[in-house]
């Protein structure tokens, strides 16, 4: 008569599995920092007439992908790799150029008068745009922003912006404001 081997006992492996669930959950992290970062404007005064707080046409460059990927930058079609120094460009208007953006003189505290940009960047998505090439022109966008905010930093302190103490940082930020509407994405191909 042979002997009968013994089973295991399998009625604590359910709740081991859920006790080691329960761990990966709590202790598992999700990148939280991907994303873009923007703010809106800020509201306009109630006491500001009207005709005020209409943005004029040179201030305003309308970047448009349409759903085959394609960039237009105001009335151009432009390549994803050219689009960093057009928006430098329209945002310094070095030449001052009566069809790129108006620069306010503005008195900066903790630094002086400057001329600030009214230029807004408005970007406008097709439905059928990639994802890949939406945050393309994005990172452009903001590239652009960053090397002009390194630039102010540069002429003005001798360092990067990161570099910069957190006052200095707000003194570059409201001289070279970061100013990027995005519209809901609609059918951009047609027009």
């Amino acid at each position: 008569m042979g002997k009968k081997t013994p089973a295991i006992n399998s009625s604590s492996t359910a709740d081991i599995a859920f006790l080691l669930l329960c761990y990966f959950l709590m202790t598992t992290t999700m990148g939280s920092n991907t994303g873009l970062q923007r703010r809106l404007p800020p509201m306009p005064d109630p006491n500001q007439k009207a005709q005020d707080q209409k943005v004029n046409r040179r201030n305003i460059i309308v970047v448009k992908i349409n759903s085959a990927d394609r960039i237009l930058a105001g009335t151009d079609p432009i390549d994803v790799s050219q689009l960093k120094e057009k928006i430098k460009i329209f945002l310094t208007n070095p030449t001052d150029d009566p069809t790129l953006p108006e620069k306010e003189m503005q008195d900066i505290e903790g630094y002086g008068e400057y001329p600030v940009s009214r230029g807004v960047i408005s970007l406008q998505n097709d439905r059928g745009t990639s994802y890949q090439a939406y945050i393309a022109v994005q990172n452009e966008l903001v590239k652009a922003v960053n090397e002009l905010r390194n630039e102010f930093a540069t002429r003005a302190y001798g360092r990067n912006f990161d570099a910069c103490n957190e006052e200095q940082q707000d003194i570059i930020k409201k001289a070279i404001p970061q100013n990027i509407s995005e519209a809901e994405p609609k059918d951009v191909s047609k027009k």
